[in-house]
């Protein structure tokens, strides 16, 4: 089968080519997305721009300088990125570049009833589950623990004045990845919907991402859910579960 367009003539092959280099640049993105390595790229591209605009105008010592540069842009980016290169690799190697996991029901269902206890028990909590937009930055920016999810574990975090209590937990799939994170904050939020700040850093993370947040207050006791930079409140165990299975598509 072909496409002509004009002189242009597409095969089969070649739309399948393109789909899957723009499938794998897609997800590739999705991986660095909402990491450090971001700027970075954004700074490249000026410097490419300014390379441009250097010999456009004529600016030879200028565009000498970033020839040099740009002539070892393999090196400069193994050098700059290659943590996230080496976080990307293992990404992919988990099969997260090719589909997104979700949190396991065992994980949920103990994430449900520990939310239920500690709200019982006034105990703050901030808990982010990751889904398709990897959160390596708001994981750096805690202690990364990396292990198996357990209530215990959970309700060990958040017990009141530890260190790790104020932060946020990020949960991955079926794991712990970090705790004591910090969040992004809502921003516009109005005054008289007097949110702490557990619920604007909950409304913030998925204002930016696709994460979904459960906000445990310590204040009154009641769980709310924010999930795309809304919030759900006032949550009990059979709710909750409703609500969690319908954005999770379990």
């Amino acid at each position: 089968m072909l496409i002509n367009l004009g002189f242009i003539q597409i095969g089969w092959r070649d739309i399948v080519d393109i789909a899957v280099v723009a499938f794998i640049a897609y997800r590739v993105i999705l991986l660095f997305k909402g990491t450090r390595a971001v700027p970075v790229i954004y700074g490249l591209l000026i410097v490419m721009i300014v390379y441009y605009l250097a010999d456009e105008f004529g600016l030879y010592t200028l565009h000498g300088l970033l020839t040099n540069f740009l002539g070892s842009l393999f090196l400069v980016v193994i050098i700059l990125f290659q943590s996230d290169i080496r976080k990307a690799l293992a990404e992919m190697g988990a099969g997260r570049l090719w589909f997104n996991p979700k949190p396991v029901n065992q994980v949920v269902d103990e994430l449900i009833l520990a939310a239920v206890q500690m709200a019982e028990k006034r105990i703050g909590a901030l808990i982010v589950i990751e889904k398709k937009t990897p959160l390596g930055d708001i994981v750096e920016s805690g202690v990364e623990i990396d292990s198996k999810f357990s209530r215990e574990l959970l309700e060990t975090i958040f017990y009141p004045n530890t260190r790790l209590h104020d932060g946020a937990v990020i949960i991955r799939r079926d794991k712990i990845a970090a705790a004591g994170c910090i969040l992004p904050l809502a921003v516009g939020v109005p005054p008289k919907w007097n949110l702490g700040t557990r619920h604007r850093a909950a409304i913030g993370i998925t204002e930016e991402t696709d994460a979904l947040a459960i906000v445990v207050s310590e204040e009154r006791g009641i769980i709310s859910v924010a999930i795309s930079g809304k919030l759900i409140p006032g949550l009990d165990e059979i709710r909750m579960r409703r609500v969690l299975s319908k954005i999770l598509g379990r």
